[in-house]
C-alpha cells in the first residue's frame, strides 16, 4: 500500500484541530513529502479556546496554535498550511454547509487525489462533522477527478468512542513509516502545550507504542493505520 500512496501528487489533509494531522498522519506526510507529494493541510478549527472563553486568552491560544502548527509542518517541509478559525469544539454550532464550502474551496485549486480525513467514531464532535463534512464536499461526483479518502486515527479521542457512538476504528490499510517515526515525533515537538507525560495518550511514548501495534499489524517496525473511506483505483 506504501507505493500506491507514494503514487499520489497531490494531497489534502482536512484536520480539525492543530495538532490531529501530526497525531493522525504525520509519519505519512513525513514519507509523502520526501517523496516530493505537494500537501496542502487544512485545520479546520481555531486551536483549544475553549479551554479559556475570555477574549484576550482565546486569541492568545489561536495564535499560539496556529504558529505550533506552522512549526510542525515545517518540520517535515510542507508550508501550505490554510485555518478556517472555526469555533473549538463547538463546529456543532454552525452549519455544517459551511464547513463543506470550506473544504470544497480547499479543494478547487489543487485537485488532490489523496484526502487524509478523520475517523467518523471519534469521540470528538469537531472531529465527527470534520469527517461528515469532509465525505460531502467529495462527494463522487460525474467529471470529478478520482479521488481516495482515508481516515486516520487520533490518540485521546478515536480511542475514547464508545459502543453505538459511531464504528470503531480498525485499520484497513497501513503505511510504513519505519523511516518516518522520528520525523513525526519531532513535528510533535512544535506542540509541546498538547502532549502530555506518560501514560497519558498524547504522549510521545504512547504515539511510539501505537507505532509499533500498526507496524506490527503489516509486518513492519512502524506503521500508522488508516480506514479506506473511497478509492478508486
Amino acid at each position: 500500500m506504501a507505493r500506491i500512496l507514494e503514487s499520489f501528487h497531490t494531497i489534502l489533509v482536512v484536520a480539525a484541530h492543530p495538532d490531529d494531522e501530526m497525531l493522525g498522519c504525520g509519519g505519512t506526510l513525513a514519507r509523502l513529502a520526501s517523496s516530493g507529494a505537494a500537501i496542502r493541510i487544512l485545520l479546520l478549527g481555531e486551536g483549544p479556546t475553549a479551554r479559556d472563553s475570555s477574549p484576550s486568552a482565546a486569541s492568545r491560544i489561536g495564535e499560539a496554535a496556529q504558529a505550533s502548527a506552522l512549526a510542525a509542518a515545517g518540520a517535515l517541509g510542507i508550508h501550505d498550511l490554510r485555518f478556517a478559525g472555526f469555533p473549538d469544539n463547538r463546529f456543532d454550532s454552525i452549519p455544517l454547509l459551511d464547513i463543506v464550502r470550506r473544504i470544497e474551496a480547499e479543494a478547487e485549486g489543487i485537485e488532490p487525489d489523496l484526502v487524509l480525513a478523520h475517523h467518523a467514531g471519534d469521540a470528538n464532535i469537531d472531529h465527527v462533522l470534520a469527517h461528515r463534512a469532509t465525505m460531502t464536499a467529495f462527494r463522487p461526483l460525474p467529471g470529478k477527478a478520482p479521488r481516495c479518502i482515508l481516515g486516520f486515527e487520533v490518540l485521546s479521542s478515536t480511542e475514547y468512542g464508545s459502543p453505538g457512538l459511531g464504528p470503531d476504528f480498525h485499520p484497513t490499510l497501513y503505511m510504513d513509516i519505519s523511516g518516518f517515526l522520528d520525523a513525526k515525533q519531532k513535528a510533535l515537538r512544535a506542540y509541546a502545550t498538547e502532549m502530555r507525560p506518560w501514560p497519558h495518550p498524547r504522549s510521545h511514548e504512547t504515539v511510539g507504542h501505537l507505532a509499533a501495534l500498526r507496524g506490527s499489524q503489516c509486518g513492519h517496525e512502524a506503521a500508522e493505520g488508516f480506514v479506506l473511506l473511497r478509492g478508486v483505483f
